[in-house]
């Protein structure tokens, strides 16, 4: 994208190096650089305020944090790491409780709230889980498909009830008219 100056704008990604300006806007470094390029104060690109500090504006921390773990979580879950993690131990969840219907962890298997609890693996719980619903699936597949063909047939039914109609309709108009003329 061009700025009205003729000068290239933002990059438009996520952020890299973010740093403040004044006006609590927030641009890549190296991309307001380039906005700058050759100006004596920085110009906000967005609300065209002239930023207070005299040298580099400094590092947004907050916002560098916050792309930094975005772009890990993103490079974790595209690597295909999709284990979740327990919200209490942070450890992976590898088993499941059978008395809870939930995942946990080893450390959670080891406390008090899962100690007496019978526990298996969650691969195994997985698959266990998979074939239960296909049971449950198998019947309400065949349910459905009677449905489908009762809604063709109820809609064939009405076309041709609203075909009748107009036909009718015609018919009655005729002889209507033939009435009418000859009273």
């Amino acid at each position: 994208m061009i700025s009205p100056r003729g000068r290239s704008i933002l990059c438009c990604d996520i952020f890299t190096d973010p740093v403040i300006l004044s006006c609590s806007h927030s641009f890549c470094k190296a991309c307001l650089q380039e906005y700058c390029r050759g100006e004596a104060e920085k110009e906000c690109p967005v609300c065209r305020k002239r930023s207070k500090s005299k040298g580099n504006p400094p590092c947004n921390l907050v916002l560098k944090n916050l792309c930094e773990a975005f772009l890990q979580e993103r490079r974790r879950r595209d690597s295909g790491e999709s284990e979740e993690r327990c919200n209490l131990h942070n450890e992976k969840l590898k088993l499941f409780c059978l008395d809870d219907k939930q995942p946990i962890c080893v450390v959670c298997q080891a406390s008090k709230p899962h100690k007496k609890h019978d526990c298996c693996p969650i691969d195994e719980a997985a698959q266990d889980h998979r074939e239960e619903l296909q049971t449950v699936l198998k019947p309400l597949q065949k349910k459905l498909k009677v449905f489908n063909e009762v809604k063709e047939i109820c809609g064939e039914t009405a076309k041709h009830i609203k075909n009748q109609a107009q036909s009718t309709e015609i018919l009655i108009r005729k002889d209507f008219q033939k009435l009418h003329q000859f009273l």
